[in-house]
This record gives C-alpha cells, sequence and structure tokens, in this order.
C-alpha cells in the first residue's frame, strides 16, 4: 500500500480480493531463467518514481552492489499484486517485489514467495508488531520497508478556542467530551473515513482493536463498544453524516477547511498538515480505557517470490538487505512522506533529523498488521463484513450489535468455505 492510502488497493484475483484503498499495467518480463544471469528484476508500486528519482537510484545502487545490474518495473498496487500471482503461476515471477502489507499472507498461501528463514534472511532487528504482517503459519515470507499508520490530527486553532487541551486526551471519554467541547463552540468535532471499502475497515481498527476486540469474533461486545463509539458521534452530530461516504482523501479535505477540531488519517499528510491554513498538531488515536490504540498498519514488504533457478535467492538476498539497512529505512522514510522505520535503530535514526515525528513512531509501535492473528487470506473476506456492519449502522440501518451479529455471521460462513 502505498499509502497515502495509496499502498492500500489490491486485489488477488483468484485467490481474494483486497480493496485496501489508493492505490493495470501490462506484464512486464520475470526473472532471467539463468543464475549467472547479471539482469535482475525488481517490481514495486511507485510508478510516480521514474527512473530518475532517488527511489529508482538507489534500487540501482543495491544492484550495483550486489553485481548485478536492476531491471525495474512500477505497477500500480493493484496490478503488481494481480500480476504477482500471475507471474508466480506462469513461472515468470520477479527477483523482489515489493507487495502491500495485506497481500503478503495471501500471496504466501498459494506458495508463490520463499520464507526468509529458507532464503538465510535475518529479521530479528524487525519490531515483531511491524513483521507480523508477514507472518503464516509461524513463518515469515518478507521484510517491511517501513511503516505508516494512523493517528488523530488537529486543528490547534479550533482547539485553544474551545478551551481544550490534546495532552488530555487519554481514552474515549475524554476524546468525545473534547468532540463535545469543540461542537458546543460552534465548530464540527471530529471526521473519519466510513467508506464501504478497506479504507473504511482501516480507520475503524484502531477503535475497533482499542476495544479489546479481534476480528476472528465480530459481534464480541468489545467489537460493539467500538461501532457505538462511532455511532454516537454521528448521532450526536459530533461527528458529520458524510463519513458514510467519506474516503481518507476526502476526510483531508474536510479537514483542510478549517472547521473540524480532529481527523482520523495518516502519516503520509505530514506535510500537508505543515502547510494548513492553521495551525495542527497530532496525537495518538486513544484505546477505550487509555493507552495509544493499535491502529493497522500500512506499507510494503520486500518478498523474494519462488523461482525454478533457486541459485538467484542468493544476489535477490543482498539486494533486500541493501534495501533495509537502517540508512536505507530512513531514505525510505524521507521518500514517502514519512514511512516509519520498521527498527527500532532506523526509528532513532529517523528522531534525530524529525524529532517532531515521535508520535507518528509512538503510534507504528503500537500498530498492528491487518493479517495478524494468522489471518491471511481470510482477512479481506473478513473486512468486508467489518465495513459492511460499520456502514449499516452508520447509516441506521441497524443497531451495531445487529450490523456486528450479521457480520459475524457471514464472515463465518465465507471464512469457512
Amino acid at each position: 500500500m502505498t499509502m497515502k492510502f495509496v499502498r492500500s488497493t489490491m486485489a488477488v484475483a483468484g485467490v481474494a480480493t483486497l480493496a485496501l484503498a489508493m492505490v493495470g499495467c501490462s506484464a512486464a518480463g520475470g526473472a532471467s531463467s539463468s543464475a549467472g544471469s547479471t539482469e535482475y528484476t525488481v517490481w514495486d508500486p511507485y510508478p510516480q518514481h521514474d527512473a530518475s528519482s532517488d527511489w529508482a537510484k538507489r534500487i540501482d545502487a543495491c544492484g550495483v552492489d550486489a553485481g548485478v545490474t536492476i531491471k525495474r518495473t512500477a505497477y500500480d498496487s493493484q496490478s503488481l499484486t494481480n500480476q504477482s500471482l500471475l507471474a508466480a503461476q506462469e513461472g515468470t515471477a520477479a527477483d523482489v517485489v515489493l507487495l502491500d502489507n495485506p497481500a503478503v499472507t495471501t500471496l504466501a498461501d498459494t506458495g508463490a514467495l520463499n520464507d526468509m528463514d529458507s532464503i538465510g534472511l535475518d529479521t530479528s532487528a524487525i519490531d515483531p508488531n511491524l513483521l507480523g504482517a508477514g507472518v503464516l503459519d509461524g513463518k515469515t515470507y518478507g521484510v517491511p520497508v517501513g511503516a505508516n499508520t494512523l493517528a488523530l490530527y488537529y486543528n490547534k486553532d479550533i482547539l485553544d478556542a474551545a478551551g481544550v487541551d490534546p495532552a488530555t486526551v487519554k481514552d474515549w471519554a475524554t476524546l468525545t467530551a473534547a468532540l463535545q467541547k469543540v461542537s458546543t463552540n460552534g465548530h464540527k468535532g471530529i471526521t473519519f473515513a466510513g467508506f464501504a471499502s478497506e479504507e473504511g475497515t482501516f480507520q475503524f481498527l484502531p477503535f475497533f482493536w482499542g476495544a479489546g476486540a479481534n476480528l476472528n469474533k465480530l459481534d464480541s461486545t468489545q467489537a460493539v463498544s467500538a461501532l457505538t463509539l462511532w455511532t454516537d458521534w454521528v448521532n450526536q452530530g459530533l461527528a458529520p453524516n458524510s463519513v458514510i461516504t467519506n474516503s481518507q482523501n476526502t476526510t483531508w479535505e474536510e479537514f483542510l477547511t478549517g472547521d473540524f477540531g480532529f481527523v482520523v488519517n495518516g502519516t503520509w499528510q505530514v506535510n500537508s498538515a505543515s502547510k494548513a491554513a492553521f495551525k495542527t498538531g497530532y496525537i495518538t488515536i486513544p484505546a477505550e480505557a487509555g493507552g495509544a490504540a493499535p491502529a493497522p498498519t500500512g506499507g510494503e514488504f520486500m518478498v523474494i517470490p519462488t523461482q525454478k533457478d533457486t541459485a538467484r535467492y542468493d544476489v535477490s538476498k543482498k539486494i533486500v538487505e541493501c534495501m533495509s539497512t537502517t540508512a536505507g529505512q530512513v531514505k525510505t522514510a524521507d521518500t514517502f512522506a514519512y514511512y516509519i522505520p520498521a527498527t527500532s535503530a532506523g526509528q532513532s535514526a529517523l528522531l534525530v533529523e524529525h524529532p517532531e515525528l515521535s508520535v507518528w513512531v509512538d503510534a507504528v509501535k503500537a500498530a498492528k498488521g491487518r493479517t495478524s492473528d494468522n489471518l491471511g487470506a481470510n482477512y479481506p473476506k473478513i473486512s468486508e463484513q467489518v465495513y459492511t456492519a460499520v456502514q449499516n449502522a452508520l447509516s441506521g440501518a441497524m443497531t451495531p450489535a445487529e450490523a456486528l451479529k450479521e457480520a459475524q455471521a457471514a464472515a463465518a460462513a465465507a471464512t469457512t468455505k
């Protein structure tokens, strides 16, 4: 998911549909069949970065370090996932692919990817919660290039006028109290994306997980509590009715009007926030009882597809290792609007350059992969029921409890086929 929600949209044809938010290209050639070849292929979801970009130059430099040249092909996220699956079936896979993290375990489940232990690639330095999106049945199938996630941006001018200190927002009760003060002072409390797509699930998960709910049990009392929170905000006028159709981009556009106290959005808006016509800041999304809620991780994993010529793996490993050094992760953070490095060393190095990103580092440390809990290819089936329940509750068609009971039944049926 090259999020700006770019990195979160994908579909895995013939396996599962991952409608993950924003970002078809013609098929590109896969790896050469010769282990002695000096050309290796890398596919990524960053078509906005052309051959003259810093990103492309980094890839080329890692090829030089490994003693090969690299042929890079950039797809949009959806096409990249589809192409990776097709290439695996045809035996034309690239040597290294950067996949949106929810697609990793789906492809791994088909046998299309190598696990990192079999390649001999050490992942011990990577934060376990970030590595979790690439774990299936106890095996790790990739290395994150970094991660982004969600937090709460706020309009400092509005909060000051309403007498709200963002530092006092510690849990759901204090967040709701802040929204009420903002509303009483003549502004709108909060906006978020409840759109019927993966974006809706992505934005709901910090509240769902922050209540202690689990994606294996959509109708738990904790899940009902989370959906009730959102529904109450809309019913009480603390959030607008537009959240039902809002994408993450439209929520940001609403926030930039200067009429909202808070917005749920991601790391990719840091630069935009700094250019807003009003003073902004950000805090982690609080869990129901306090502390940082686990928000979902966005971002890509570097994976090594299975090849007929297994002798190629050694060079592929060198390319991945080169791209995931501490310095490399900090460069990725700068290149992609502040991806947070996936290791403590990388995070510390980033904060030396950008101490203002400490809230985002905290958010990423508390984050969780959407396919964690060994959901694998079942995740998109469950996610569809989550965002459907959100729609049914926010629209008033069902109570939160009714919507989630129906969602659980549908998810159970879909995942036991």
